[in-house]
């Protein structure tokens, strides 16, 4: 069987239509620009928006780390990350630090990020006016006329039913004043962390055909009303079971016997790094 010979597995037209798109969108930011995806050795809604983008980009000097839902070690970082490395032989990390390109699903690192690095988001649903309207033409004429009150009547009848609104994930966001955008499904506790961000964030829909950016130190604020103010997730009074980190977005584990509920650090290889600083400075501690 004949395997594929080009780098970073897609050929370099495709990588060039990619790039182009990419390039449009990081001018217009929040604007949804039509690609035509490629078929990839996975299914489509595990990545492929992402995937694409990350092929299209990567070059032979950069380090890679791809997350899914905050785990290095899932199955579909796992699987992605295998294919890059197969077809490109870059390096491959868990240490945020150390990526130059980071592939995520669901999460922002914990670490901030800086201007040496691009983060690509996985998006299932690119569309942020898709559930107020079924029509591809209808958004993109709303989307053109700055027309956004069906994005508000959403978050409006939330209040009204949950007294709150109720996007625990891909609330959406006004990107540099004029488009609304969905963030892809991150926490809203990372919505923040979009805001006047050094890196560039691209994100990318297999299944629906686009790419969208945030470029880096761009106004990003979340959808809220005056009287009912945007909030992320708290964990007041938690802290991480593992290494005691206590700002960072954590997952709830409920004992089985007990019932009793615990939290652990979302990003894995955050929490790792700090059990690793806080034993190295334990045996420095114990030799002094």
């Amino acid at each position: 069987m004949q395997t594929n010979t080009h780098f970073a597995f897609l050929d370099e037209g495709s990588k060039k239509e990619i790039r182009r798109a990419m390039l449009k969108a990081v001018a217009i930011p929040g604007y949804q620009v039509p690609f035509a995806s490629r078929e990839m050795p996975i299914a489509r809604g595990w990545g492929t928006g992402g995937l694409q983008i990350t092929l299209s980009v990567i070059g032979t000097e950069d380090v890679l780390k791809v997350i899914d839902q905050g785990a290095d070690e899932s199955v579909n970082a796992v699987s992605i990350k295998k294919l890059v490395h197969d077809t490109t032989g870059v390096e491959v990390t868990e240490r945020t630090q150390e990526a130059s390109v980071i592939q995520s699903r669901h999460r922002i690192p914990e670490v901030p990020l800086t201007e040496e690095q691009i983060l690509v988001l996985q998006v299932p649903m690119p569309e942020p006016l898709r559930n107020v309207e079924a029509s591809e033409y209808i958004t993109k004429r709303l989307h053109s006329e700055d027309e956004y009150s069906g994005a508000w009547l959403m978050l409006f009848e939330q209040i009204m039913k949950y007294e709150k609104t109720a996007t625990n994930a891909d609330h959406p966001v006004y990107v540099n004043g004029r488009y609304v955008m969905a963030p892809s499904p991150i926490p809203r506790f990372d919505n923040p962390k979009m805001h006047q961000s050094e890196a560039l964030i691209l994100l990318g829909a297999g299944r629906e055909k686009k790419i969208y950016a945030v470029p880096p130190y761009t106004e990003v604020e979340s959808l809220a009303f005056e009287d009912y103010p945007f909030t992320v997730e708290s964990f007041d009074g938690q802290h991480c079971r593992l290494c005691g980190a206590t700002d960072v977005f954590m997952d709830e584990l409920i004992d089985p016997v007990t019932g009793d509920a615990t939290y652990q650090c979302n990003d894995t290889s955050f929490c790792v790094e700090r059990l690793n600083e806080r034993e190295k400075a334990e045996v420095e501690t114990s030799y002094a």
